[in-house]
């Protein structure tokens, strides 16, 4: 270990860890045994639809305020300053959209999976792609989330590395496998609670031993760590108010629209009003977490100046930095720096445990039900428990992966980023561009795959090429490539070293991490219209009703009706009401198990229903017809509702 000093760790401090592993463990036996007992698939996957704002709300958040975030912000403005506080700027755009474009889509349409979408939208192919790229995303990101935490407190501390990775691995996968969603959302909840209470443990004690919060602003502003507003349009700066305000929007929007551990969530509320809700609590929420993250880092910066603790060669990464702070602030207080470690694997616990269930999720949905149709409610329901497992135990196995391959797993970090563009990219092509279609869908992910492993791979090779040794800056250095504990940083993907102007390619590999997302998505957008256009768009009526948000229609409000009606630009979104009315069409086209029907296979069946319901409906209820949309009934005049 070298200079690396060891802080112990007490009796008490191991006891209040011990409690929140024995906490969470009970709240997911609690959903195990009461209730419906977890005995069909929507209550397992989906808390039978009956979660109201407030856990959802908290569970939203803490599913990506990982131990990632904790380690990461404190550091990242101890080295570099306020200036990513601005991130918080992106909150606004980052959740109203969610809020007001995909949770009204995604909720009206009672899916389970938000892939489910890309079938009733495109066909079945862009479903799977969808499926598999979010299971490869998330499988790579689960393991560094457990074992990335775990050897930064095993180095600082000496804490049993995999004893740590191993109570929180079973731990999570029990109560993820016998409680369901609702032990996941209730135990998101208690461990969200626990962060606040270690963050803001850290921040108090810290302060009071600085000398009180007016010493520890004044300390931060002669040491040049309150940033101003830095608007330089360069897309290469890692931090400005654009790639911080602009890029963090379709950063959260990969997050917070379209990721299935999310997504899951808003379905889970009672009602579409309570799942938009829950977007409007997660945004005060959140800022507080980021308000947190930097007034940590402050304080950090007030005890130790510019003379760090990784300068000095007390530990070898920035993450360990904030672990050996805690543990000095905490040294004379037996118990807080427990307290701390709690709020640290709360956040590991909470980003896995929403995995493992997407996961599930997912699997069952979208990879298993369509091609068993005729499963009983009771296999599924055990299949579904049997999954969580499954996927539990890969989250260890990747774990390990993480522990032996060392620097190579720094990349596997950046995985995360690399996949959550293009896969907004597919739902944004999907919702907002009508004529878009199935061809140019599959193309575009797989351009926007491409890209963002070319742009992610291409930078990282290129930073360890520039990794040679150079003369030391006034602020502490990132060792991107000292051991893979690094990856774990959210300073992650460039190098603190004096920047060179890079040219041509070069200057892509350079581009800051925040705009990955927004770079990534817009490939699959452009390249999936152009090839739409090229094979032949979507027409109106071979569009699901529901599945286009009418975004287009109103962009383009100038044009004729004849060239609004070429472009699939009419027909509105429906009204919660309608929806109700749509779910029977919905249903019609899927099969017993809730699995939908390739399009292709079934025009001639769809167009002979639809016609028998136009009938009968003209029959028996006259107002129903004329809610529904024109492209629902075919071969009917239908005035089309407008909202």
């Amino acid at each position: 270990m070298g200079d690396v000093v060891l802080m112990n760790f007490t009796t008490a401090d191991y006891v209040i860890f011990a409690l929140l592993l024995v906490a969470s463990t009970g709240i997911g036996l609690f959903y195990a045994f009461s209730g419906g007992r977890q005995r069909t698939t929507q209550e397992f996957l989906m808390a039978d639809r009956s979660m109201s704002c407030l856990p959802v709300s908290l569970s939203l958040l803490a599913t990506f305020q990982s131990a990632v975030a904790i380690l990461g912000a404190p550091s990242e403005v101890y080295t570099f300053g306020t200036q990513y506080w601005f991130l918080g700027c992106s909150y606004f755009l980052g959740l109203l959209i969610p809020a007001h474009v995909f949770i009204p889509v995604l909720y009206r349409l009672r899916l389970s999976s938000a892939y489910e979408y890309l079938e009733l939208r495109f066909n079945k192919t862009v479903r799977i792609c969808g499926t598999v790229t979010f299971i490869f995303q998330m499988v790579i990101y689960m393991g560094v989330v457990l074992y990335a935490p775990a050897l930064a407190l095993n180095a600082v501390t000496g804490f049993d590395l995999w004893g740590a990775v191993l109570a929180m691995g079973l731990v999570c996968t029990l109560y993820t496998a016998l409680g369901g969603l609702k032990a996941v959302i209730w135990t998101d909840v208690f461990q969200t609670v626990v962060m606040f209470a270690g963050q803001l443990a850290v921040i108090v004690v810290g302060a009071s031993q600085a000398g009180g919060m007016a010493e520890v602003w004044r300390k931060a502003v002669n040491g040049s760590r309150i940033s101003g507003l830095d608007l330089n349009p360069d897309p290469l700066e890692r931090h400005t108010f654009w790639t911080l305000g602009v890029g963090g929007v379709f950063l959260m929007l990969a997050l917070y629209g379209v990721n299935q551990a999310q997504v899951q969530r808003y379905l889970s509320a009672r009602t579409e009003k309570e799942a938009v809700m829950s977007c409007y609590v997660v945004f005060p929420c959140q800022q507080i977490v980021l308000c947190l993250g930097c007034l940590m880092g402050l304080v950090m910066f007030a005890r130790y100046g510019e003379d760090s603790p990784l300068d000095k060669g007390y530990v070898k990464t920035n993450d360990q930095m904030v672990l050996y702070f805690v543990m000095d602030v905490f040294k004379d207080l037996p118990g807080l720096a427990g307290l701390f470690v709690a709020c640290l694997f709360s956040g590991a616990l909470s980003t896995i445990s929403s995995a493992f269930n997407s996961l599930a999720t997912v699997t069952m949905e979208d990879l298993i039900k369509p091609y068993f149709p005729n499963m009983t409610e009771a296999k599924a329901t055990l299949l579904s428990k049997g999954l969580a497992l499954v996927y539990g135990l890969v989250c260890l196995a990747m774990a390990y992966l993480a522990s032996i391959m060392g620097s190579v797993l720094q990349a596997a970090f950046s995985i995360f980023g690399m996949v959550g563009g293009p896969l907004l990219g597919l739902f944004c092509l999907g919702m907002f561009f009508p004529w878009a279609n199935s061809t140019g869908a599959v193309v575009g992910l797989v351009a926007g795959l491409a890209m963002a492993f070319w742009i992610g791979i291409g930078s990282f090779l290129m930073r360890m090429s520039d990794s040679m040794p150079v003369p030391p800056l006034n602020t502490t250095a990132l060792p991107l490539f000292d051991n893979m504990t690094a990856t774990v940083m959210t300073t992650l993907v460039n190098a603190t070293r004096p920047r060179l102007r890079r040219s041509g390619v070069e200057a892509l590999y350079s581009l800051s991490y925040m705009w990955y997302s927004a770079h990534n998505s817009t490939t699959v957008v452009v390249v999936g219209l152009l090839v739409s256009l090229l094979t032949g768009p979507m027409k109106e009526k071979d569009l699901t009703p529901g599945t286009v948000f009418p975004v287009m229609a109103t962009l383009l409000f100038f044009l004729p009706e004849r060239y609004k009606e070429k472009l699939c630009c009419v027909t509105p979104l429906s009204t919660p009401q309608e929806s109700k009315e749509i779910q029977p069409y919905q249903m019609a086209k899927k099969d017993g198990n809730g699995a939908a029907l390739c399009k292709e296979d079934t025009v001639t069946e769809d167009k002979e229903m639809e016609s028998d319901r136009a009938q009968t409906e003209e029959e028996d209820d006259l107002e129903t017809r004329a809610a529904l949309p024109s492209c629902q009934l075919a071969g009917h005049t239908v005035e089309e509702t407008v909202f």
